[in-house]
């Protein structure tokens, strides 16, 4: 079962935070949430209704130091597994950052920011080489996650974007993934449109 694993995972991650220690940690709060919020999302394949109030109940929690302890709890613990397994884990990652993406409420902020990490580490196991489709669709993901972030320079975040879209569509090509191409191109051409640095009539015409 996945939220057995995902329990069993976690425990070596904290182990391997506390490595002069035999005992458990003392249980944090974000830390029991971030569990408890992705077993939520294997087990409801990431749907909305069930993870929204979820986020909903626990919007104290939902912070820089949430997005942090995701990270090193996916680093400590994604290398050491069987691609398959970490494989699986990551699709539940990016459905959790998906959902974050998308949660209307809280601080707008810091919930791109954990959306953000997520996809961030996906990109650690979906490597173009290995996994060029999801490699792809997490870039693009990515792109719409830093196309809307608040935090940092609007500037960068926007060239952060053009980057992530235009490696996605390294992979989406008009042949083989015409949706997904169209979809793309389309996230590009708005981000070009709102672009910051360049020229703007140059950065008009990429967005056309």
């Amino acid at each position: 079962m996945f939220s057995t694993k995902l329990t069993e995972k976690l425990g070596l991650s904290l182990a391997k935070s506390n490595p002069d220690t035999n005992t458990t940690p003392t249980s944090d709060p974000q830390l029991d949430f971030l569990l408890q919020v992705l077993t939520a999302t294997a087990d409801s394949d990431g749907d909305a209704k069930v993870i929204h109030p979820l986020l909903e109940a626990n919007r104290d929690k939902l912070d820089m130091n949430f997005a942090q302890i995701l990270r090193s709890w996916a680093m400590a613990t994604l290398p050491d597994l069987e691609i398959d397994t970490a494989q699986s884990i990551v699709i539940v990652i990016i459905n959790f950052s998906d959902r974050m993406q998308g949660f209307p409420l809280g601080n707008r902020a810091n919930n791109l920011e954990i959306a953000i990490t997520g996809y961030e580490i996906a990109l650690t196991i979906f490597t173009r080489d290995r996994f060029p489709i999801d490699w792809a669709m997490t870039q693009n993901n990515l792109g719409a996650a830093y196309s809307d972030r608040i935090r940092g320079e609007k500037a960068e975040n926007l060239e952060l974007a053009i980057k992530c879209y235009e490696d996605a569509l390294l992979e989406y090509t008009r042949d083989r993934f015409p949706i997904d191409w169209a979809t793309t191109q389309n996230n590009l051409g708005i981000a070009y449109s709102d672009r910051i640095r360049g020229e703007k009539a140059e950065n008009l015409e990429l967005a056309i």
